[in-house]
C-alpha cells in the first residue's frame, strides 16, 4: 500500500499571502501616515527635478515666501493636482521657504498684503511667490494645461522655479516707455496701461534716453508711443543697437501735424522691412463707423465719428510661425470685445528678400460690403512732405494695414506696431478695447516674463500600439486574450496533478 503524499503546496501559499498582507500593509499605512511616495513616473511629476533642487542651493541665502490661496488637503483629494501638491510640500520642508495656505475670501487682509495697488486678479487656489519687496502671481489655471493631444500636463512647478528665481533677483522684468518726444508721456496719458502691464508681472517706468544715454540690462519691452518730433541720432543708435542684439519693442505711431519726416523712427521700422505711412484713416462707410452713446439712448444723442471704426484682426496663416491674433478674435466672436480703433495711420511692408523676417499684419480695414467691391476707408493726408502726401491721397479706397508684427528669427528680435494710441490712453472708450486686448496680449509674445528653467511640463507617459486595420486589432486582442488563459489552464492542470500526486 503507497503512502499518500502530504502536499503543503495550498497551505504555504495561504501563510506567505498572509506574511505579504502582514508586510506591506503596515508600510502602506506608516508611508501614507508620514505623506512619503515613491515617483514612478518617467517624468517625476511628484519629486522636484533637479533643476529646481539646484535653485533652491543657490537661493539657500534669501528668504521666500510662498503663498497658496487654499487648503493644500483640496489638492491631495484631487488626484490631477497630486503633482502641485508634492511640489509645494518639498518646498515647505527647506529651511529657507515658508508655506502659508489660506483662503482669500476669509483672510481678505493677508490678500490685500499680497496685492495692495488692486493690480492682480486674485483668485482661489492662485500661488503668490515673494522675496523681499518683489511679488509674482501665478494663475492656478497656468499650473494644468492639455496638450495638443488632450492629454493633462503640469507646468506648475516650471512656473514656480522661474517666479523663485525672479523673485530672488529682485528684479521683475521692466517694461519702459520712452519719454522726450511729445507731450504725451507714461505718467500723464498711459499710467492706467502701464498698470495693466504690471498685471502680467512686468514691471513699466519711463525712460529718457537723452538723459541716460544707455538702456538698461533688466529692459524686457521699448515702448515707442506717441512721438511729436523725430527721436535724435545718438537715441536712434542705442535703439538700433538694442534691436541688433534681439531687443523687443512696441512701437505705438497715432498720426500727428508734425511737418517733415520722422527720418530716424523710419530707420528702425527699416529694420523690421515695414514703412510707416503719413495720413489719417477715416471711414465713410456708416455701417463700418462705431456708434458712441453720449448721455441719452435716443437717436439724437448717438455721435458718429468716421476716426472711430470697425476692423478686422487677421487669423493666423500656415505660412507663418507667429499667432497673435486667435486669442483676440476668440473674445470678440465671443462678444467680450468690439474690434474697433480710432485716430489711426496706416503701415506698409518694404519689399525684400530676406528669409529671416517674418512680418505679417494684426489690423487691417474690413472688406468691401457685399453689394461693393470697394475698400471705404479714406487715406488723408498729415504731417510728413510733399512726397509722404502724394502717396498718402493713393491709399484711399484699398486694402490697409493699420498693425503688424514683425519677427527677426536670426536675432530674435520682435516689433509690434499699430498706429493709433486711443487703445491705450487713460480715457479709452469702449469702441476700442478689442485693439487694447490685443495690444497687452502682444506684450507676452514681445517678451515672456516667465523664465524658462528648462524643466517643461510633465506629463504621464503612455504606451500606443498601431494597428493596420480593424482586423489586425481584433487578431491582436485576441493574442492578449489566449495567451494568459492558456498559461491558466496549464497553471490549473499542474496544480490538480500535484494536489492528487
Amino acid at each position: 500500500m503507497k503512502k499518500k503524499k502530504f502536499n503543503l503546496s495550498g497551505t504555504f501559499a495561504v501563510i506567505l499571502a498572509v506574511l505579504i498582507l502582514a508586510v506591506f500593509v503596515p508600510v502602506n499605512m506608516i508611508f501614507g501616515y508620514y505623506d512619503k511616495v515613491f515617483d514612478m513616473t518617467p517624468s517625476g511629476k511628484y519629486t522636484l527635478n533637479p533643476i529646481t533642487q539646484q535653485l533652491i542651493e543657490d537661493t539657500s541665502d534669501k528668504q521666500i515666501d510662498i503663498y497658496f490661496l487654499s487648503a493644500l488637503s483640496d489638492l491631495k483629494a484631487v488626484p490631477r493636482y497630486l503633482p502641485l501638491y508634492h511640489t509645494l510640500t518639498e518646498l515647505e520642508n527647506r529651511d529657507n521657504i515658508t508655506l502659508t495656505c489660506f483662503d482669500p475670501n476669509e483672510d481678505t487682509e493677508l490678500a490685500q498684503s499680497l496685492n495692495p495697488t488692486g493690480l492682480f486678479d486674485v483668485g482661489l487656489a492662485d500661488i503668490f511667490v515673494k522675496c523681499d519687496d518683489t511679488i509674482k502671481q501665478i494663475k492656478f489655471n497656468r499650473c494644468f494645461q492639455q496638450d495638443s493631444n488632450g492629454i493633462l500636463e503640469y507646468a506648475g512647478e516650471e512656473l514656480i522655479a522661474g517666479a523663485i528665481q525672479i523673485c530672488a533677483s529682485g528684479n521683475l522684468p521692466t517694461v519702459y516707455f520712452l519719454e522726450g518726444y511729445g507731450q504725451k508721456t507714461l505718467d500723464n496719458s498711459y499710467a492706467n496701461y502701464g498698470d495693466a502691464i504690471k498685471v502680467d508681472n512686468y514691471d513699466v517706468k519711463s525712460l529718457n534716453l537723452s538723459e541716460t544715454g544707455e538702456i538698461p540690462e533688466n529692459t524686457a519691452i521699448i515702448y515707442l508711443v506717441a512721438p511729436e518730433n523725430d527721436i535724435p541720432d545718438n537715441d536712434r543708435d542705442l535703439l538700433s543697437e538694442y534691436i541688433d542684439n534681439g531687443g523687443a519693442m512696441s512701437m505705438i505711431l497715432p498720426p500727428c501735424e508734425t511737418q517733415g519726416r520722422f527720418e530716424n523712427i523710419e530707420y528702425l521700422l527699416a529694420k523690421f522691412e515695414l514703412g510707416m505711412d503719413y495720413n489719417l484713416v477715416r471711414e465713410k462707410n456708416t455701417d463700418y463707423i462705431i456708434k458712441s452713446d453720449e448721455e441719452n439712448s435716443d437717436e439724437s444723442s448717438i455721435k458718429l465719428d468716421d476716426r472711430f471704426f470697425r476692423v478686422s484682426y487677421p487669423a493666423k496663416s500656415d505660412e507663418y510661425t507667429e499667432d497673435l491674433t486667435t486669442d483676440i478674435n476668440e473674445l470678440v466672436t465671443n462678444g467680450i470685445y468690439i474690434s474697433g480703433i480710432g485716430n489711426t495711420r496706416s503701415f506698409s511692408e518694404i519689399t525684400s528678400e530676406s528669409e529671416m523676417i517674418e512680418k505679417a499684419s494684426v489690423i487691417e480695414n474690413l472688406p468691401p460690403a457685399q453689394d461693393s467691391s470697394d475698400y471705404t476707408t479714406i487715406s488723408e493726408p498729415m504731417g510728413g512732405d510733399d512726397e509722404t502726401a502724394e502717396l498718402a491721397e493713393q491709399k484711399s479706397n484699398i486694402p490697409l494695414v493699420l498693425g503688424y508684427y514683425s519677427y527677426n528669427k536670426q536675432t530674435g528680435a520682435k516689433l509690434f506696431v499699430i498706429g493709433s494710441d486711443e487703445p491705450i490712453i487713460d480715457d479709452v472708450t469702449e469702441t476700442v478695447l478689442g485693439t487694447r486686448a490685443l495690444t497687452l496680449f502682444s506684450n507676452t509674445w514681445l517678451y515672456d516674463s516667465d523664465i524658462d528653467m528648462g524643466i517643461g511640463a510633465k506629463s504621464n507617459s503612455y504606451d500606443t500600439m498601431t494597428f493596420a486595420d480593424g482586423n489586425d486589432a481584433s487578431r491582436t486582442i485576441q493574442l492578449f486574450i489566449i495567451i494568459p488563459v492558456i498559461f491558466a489552464l496549464a497553471g490549473v492542470a499542474v496544480w490538480l496533478k500535484r494536489r492528487y500526486a
